[in-house]
C-alpha cells in the first residue's frame, strides 16, 4: 500500500484547521488557538519532508500546500489584526505580496505555461518567519510571553523578507515569461 497520498491529506488537514483557529482567536481562546496553529505549522514541515524524502510529489500537492499556507497565514494575520494584536499595515503588506504572487502565478499559467510551484529560499524564510511571528503573537496574547521587542524584531524581518521575496518572484517570473520558459 502506497502512502503517496499522505502529504496531500496533511495539507487538507491544515486547511480544515484554519476555521477553528480563527474562531478561537476571535473568541479569545488564545491557548487553544496557539496549540492548533502549532499543529498546523508543524504539519507543514511534515508534509514537505514526506514529499521530498519519499518522492511523493503530486500536482495536487504542489497546489494544496501553498493554498494551505496562504489560508492559514493570511487568515491568522487578518484575525489578529481585527482583534488588534497586529498592526494593519503589516497585515496589508503580507496580504499584498500574496496577492501579487497568486496573481502572477495565474497570469503565468494562463499566458505562458503551467506553473511549477516551487518556492524560493527567501520565500521559505519569509513563510517560516511569518509562522514564528504568528506563534509569538498568539503566545503573547495567551500567556504574556515573549516580550514586545521580540515581536517587533520579527515583524521587521518579515517586512524585509516580504519585500525581497515579492521582488524576487516578480523579477524571476518576468524573466522566465520573456524567455518563454
Amino acid at each position: 500500500m502506497s502512502l503517496r497520498w499522505l502529504p496531500n491529506a496533511i495539507s487538507l488537514l491544515r486547511i480544515l484547521l484554519v476555521a477553528p483557529i480563527l474562531l478561537l482567536i476571535f473568541n479569545g481562546y488564545f491557548a487553544w488557538a496557539l496549540l492548533l496553529f502549532f499543529v498546523a505549522g508543524f504539519s507543514d514541515g511534515i508534509d514537505g519532508y514526506l514529499a521530498k524524502r519519499f518522492d511523493w510529489h503530486t500536482r495536487l500537492g504542489a497546489l494544496l500546500d501553498p493554498v494551505a499556507d496562504k489560508l492559514l497565514v493570511a487568515g491568522t494575520f487578518v484575525t489578529l489584526t481585527l482583534t488588534q494584536h497586529i498592526p494593519a499595515w503589516l497585515t496589508a503588506v503580507v496580504i499584498f505580496r500574496d496577492v501579487v504572487i497568486v496573481g502572477g502565478a495565474a497570469a503565468y499559467n494562463f499566458f505562458v505555461k503551467p506553473v511549477q510551484g516551487e518556492p524560493t529560499r527567501i520565500s521559505k524564510l519569509n513563510t517560516a518567519l511569518q509562522l514564528l511571528f504568528l506563534l509569538f503573537v498568539l503566545s503573547r496574547a495567551g500567556f504574556g510571553w515573549p516580550d514586545k521587542i521580540s515581536i517587533t524584531v520579527l515583524g521587521a524581518a518579515i517586512l524585509i523578507t516580504v519585500v525581497v521575496s515579492g521582488v524576487d518572484y516578480v523579477w524571476s517570473w518576468s524573466k522566465r515569461a520573456r524567455e518563454g520558459e
